[in-house]
């Protein structure tokens, strides 16, 4: 992987002394000051809390373009995958760098369905939480002990074993994440079956039990891989990075991952289709959609709309249209009228979509209002909300770990700091202080 070539250069003057800075030019974005010998020459450091203005590596998988609503895998549009391809089929382009051919994708299918099983001992790591644990919890604890099962496939230095750690990770996630719900509902584990596509297989193993037959209905199965679609991979954010830095010290695959699934629990990341949700309950019910779009107008009142908008897509999430699709289509097939939730939900893409104010603002229905509703139908907790993003986004950290582990400017990750603490100060007793 090499930058674009470049003859571009800026001058950053500092007191009388002039820089000149390396300007590299992407394929498609923003050109970007390289900054690496700063340090050596001017004995300065940049600041830049969140890295918002900072890119941290080169990559070929994922690119965003927020204001213009833009996300390609690859150079795909993510509206045509999620509408033409399926989940697989997106992973392994984000995997290999290209769509596969008819006995390529036959063949990576084959791989991932005969790996989904778990470690039988595993399952008394599982018994190990408390019955009332997250799933996140569980997810975080299974995923990491992987590497103390898979000890054949956690030497990041040999290609074939960092194959074989990525096709487990995506192989299993779904089992792992089927047997937290169970777990935590206390209903008996379900393992999976190697007849049944990728998506089919997760919603048996997380809805079936033993007393009665399972059949997975095609619309529930289309719409639970378009939510693993659209969620496969998203760039730099803020649990990719944390995997690419966990795996900048050498971590072993499974200890990088459960890094990822880690940072992708907070709130502020993983948890927006959850407080769409929240947000639901707390309208209650259709007549009362008025008084909170009033609210969501007012400046003054802390209510916000959750599901709409989005902080990276200024514009529109190019997700949002497909995962509409599949919405419709569910709530058509189960039907709102016996849940206030959807009910509200319905009413509520209705009344903004409609509403000046919302066009105005840009303040669309986005991926995780869509993915919320879809997932509440199909009977999910808001807690199993997190883990089915962990599953979707395996495949993206799992790239992006791969392509960091081949990047011959990989080095282990050391941000600065801008430190405004005391300077150094002699040691007294205690007896003086």
């Amino acid at each position: 992987m090499t930058m674009a070539d470049s003859n571009k250069t800026a001058n950053l003057t500092i007191g009388d002394q002039s820089y000149e800075l390396p300007i590299h030019s992407p394929t498609v974005g923003p050109d970007v000051l390289d900054i690496r010998k700063l340090y050596g020459q001017a004995g300065v450091f940049t600041y830049d809390p969140g890295f918002t203005s900072t890119a941290a590596c080169d990559s070929t998988i994922t690119y965003i373009d927020g204001e213009e609503g833009v996300l390609l895998h690859r150079g795909y549009p993510i509206d045509q995958l999620a509408s033409k391809s399926h989940y697989l089929e997106v992973c392994f382009l984000l995997l290999y760098g290209n769509l596969p051919t008819a006995t390529e994708l036959e063949d990576f299918e084959s791989r991932v369905t005969n790996h989904t099983m778990l470690h039988e001992q595993m399952q008394y790591f599982f018994r190990g939480f408390r019955r009332d644990a997250h799933p996140m919890a569980i997810m975080v604890g299974v995923v990491g002990a992987m590497s103390a099962f898979y000890h054949d496939s956690t030497d990041i230095s040999d290609p074939w074993q960092r194959e074989v750690a990525s096709i487990r990770l995506i192989a299993k996630m779904p089992t792992i994440a089927a047997w937290a719900y169970k777990y935590h509902t206390g209903q008996p584990f379900v393992y999976p079956r190697n007849d049944l596509d990728y998506a089919s297989n997760f919603l048996r193993m997380c809805f079936s039990v033993p007393a009665e037959d399972y059949e997975v209905n095609p619309i529930l199965s289309r719409a639970m891989d378009r939510i693993f679609t659209l969620h496969a991979d998203h760039e730099q954010n803020a649990s990719t990075s944390t995997v690419r830095l966990a795996s900048s010290s050498g971590a072993n695959p499974f200890a990088c991952i459960a890094a990822g699934i880690a940072c992708l629990w907070g709130p502020a990341h993983g948890g927006a289709n959850q407080a769409c949700l929240e947000m639901l309950k707390e309208i209650g019910s259709p007549e009362n959609i008025p008084e909170y779009i009033a609210r969501a107008k007012d400046k003054n009142d802390p209510f916000r709309l959750m599901g709409f908008g989005h902080r990276v897509y200024k514009n529109f999430d190019p997700r949002a249209t497909v995962m509409k699709q599949s919405a419709d289509e569910v709530l058509d097939l189960l039907g709102v009228e016996n849940n206030p939730v959807l009910a509200t939900a319905k009413a509520l893409e209705e009344a903004a979509l409609s509403d000046p104010y919302f066009a105005e603002k840009k303040l669309f229905p986005n991926v995780d209002f869509y993915s919320g509703i879809i997932l509440e139908a199909m009977g999910f907790p808001t807690s199993m909300f997190t883990p089915i993003f962990a599953l979707s986004r395996t495949v993206g950290w799992v790239s992006q770990w791969k392509e960091m582990l081949t990047d011959p400017q990989n080095k282990i990750g050391r941000p600065r700091q801008l430190y405004l603490g005391e300077t150094a100060r002699d040691y007294v007793d205690i007896e003086k202080r």
